[in-house]
């Protein structure tokens, strides 16, 4: 009885089979003619180009360290080529607004992407502020800040348009110099 209820179950399910087609073609493990039997030089094409002028060498404990040498010890904006000193809360999201926001409504021309970097860990903002940025015209995209400076790097030896907003892994109190 079981080995006729298993026959009519595979005889209903199973589908006609078709007739495959074997396609061959040669292969050859011959030197290409085109190389001459020395190795291929790879070249950057990115590489002729100037170098950005504001690139992230190493994230310390110190802060954030320049390709230059300069060390920024607190949260930090890189906008157009430039550096600024960003004044934030330092407990991440309380009493933020989109004050701390509205320079890239003012910037022209505006970046394509706005690159967060939170502190050691992602820490995603507000959705008032997403939305904020949002309609600012601003794409933003959050990260620890280990990556995105790496993310920031990257983008800009490209020629992209991108801005970078950067707090550091270690929570800092930004001194106003009288």
């Amino acid at each position: 009885m079981y080995r006729l209820a298993s026959r009519q179950i595979l005889r209903s399910s199973s589908l006609p089979l078709r007739r495959s087609v074997l396609l061959l073609r040669t292969f050859s493990i011959t030197q290409s003619r085109l190389s001459s039997g020395e190795p291929t030089k790879l070249h950057n094409i990115l590489g002729d180009g100037p170098a950005p002028p504001v690139q992230v060498r190493k994230i310390t404990a110190g802060g954030i360290e320049l390709e230059d040498g300069l060390i920024l010890p607190s949260a930090c904006i890189f906008l157009d080529g430039d550096v600024f000193l960003w004044n934030v809360p330092t407990a991440l999201w309380d009493g933020w607004t989109k004050e701390q926001f509205e320079v890239f409504e003012a910037v022209v021309p505006k970046p394509e992407i706005l690159i967060l970097g939170t502190g050691k860990n992602v820490s995603h903002p507000p959705h008032s502020i997403r939305m904020y940025l949002n309609s600012v015209g601003v794409q933003l995209d959050v990260m620890d800040t280990w990556n995105a400076c790496t993310t920031y790097n990257l983008l800009s030896e490209e020629g992209r348009r991108v801005a970078a907003a950067l707090l550091p892994t270690t929570p800092r109190i930004w001194k106003k110099q009288s």
